[in-house]
């Protein structure tokens, strides 16, 4: 099978076992980095906590910080908001309900809409309290490991990688996913820069949305080539 979009070469179609197997191995992955980081955290274990706390103090962009920097700031995160994961995929939602996709569509509500309650109760199960700084901090009331923004804006990009993937030529993946890779590192960096988070939160926050979107993918078999894959 192959899919090209008009003015475009034709796109390659990925074989469904490939992409199967890369996914169920990302997926694995990405599972095993979040209870490796998790028991980590929760055990206190020392190599992890020196870490996390070097980095920290590096990045955190400090309470002098002027509102310029601080609005520049709270904008490059926002992109891991839920809010902006409804802005972004309620279009997407239309278009493929419209077009009669419901295992798709039905995927992306669990992998775009689900993944904070998810993290969420990683959050409960592993109790980390924010980032402390001498000079005051966020002092954000809600618990650390791992980051929600961070673990959104990996769902909400695998998500749209997996929906175009199909449609689009080889050139324009590549830059798709280069875009979705620098979106995903900006908003996890916002995290520490903003003093919310510590590195291994913002790892794992990532493994979990990315873990999260490409296990549920193979599950309702919306990878290309599969039965609920987009096509043109």
């Amino acid at each position: 099978m192959r899919t090209a979009l008009p003015g475009h070469p034709d796109a390659p179609a990925v074989p469904l076992a490939r992409s199967t197997g890369g996914a169920l191995g990302a997926g694995a992955a990405s599972a095993l980095v979040v209870v490796l980081l998790g028991w980590a955290v929760a055990a206190g274990w020392a190599p992890l906590l020196r870490v996390d706390g070097a980095v920290r103090d590096a990045s955190y962009a400090g309470d002098d910080r002027s509102g310029a920097v601080e609005a520049l700031l709270q904008a490059a995160t926002a992109p891991g908001l839920s809010v902006t994961r409804g802005v972004v995929l309620l279009p997407v939602l239309v278009w493929l309900l419209l077009r009669r996709c419901w295992w798709t569509a039905t995927w992306v509500v669990a992998a775009a809409g689900l993944v904070s309650p998810l993290t969420t109760a990683l959050k409960e199960l592993v109790g980390r309290q924010r980032p402390q700084f001498a000079e005051g901090g966020a002092r954000y009331e809600s618990l650390s490991f791992p980051s929600g923004h961070s673990s959104g804006i990996a769902a909400l990009v695998t998500v749209a990688l997996v929906l175009a993937w199909p449609l689009l030529a080889p050139a324009a993946r590549r830059a798709w996913l280069a875009v979705g890779v620098a979106l995903v590192l900006l908003v996890g960096l916002t995290r520490m820069w903003l003093g919310v988070h510590f590195l291994s939160d913002v790892l794992a926050g990532w493994a979990v949305g990315l873990g999260w979107a490409l296990l549920l993918a193979v599950a309702f078999g919306v990878l290309p080539g599969g039965r609920a894959a987009v096509r043109r």
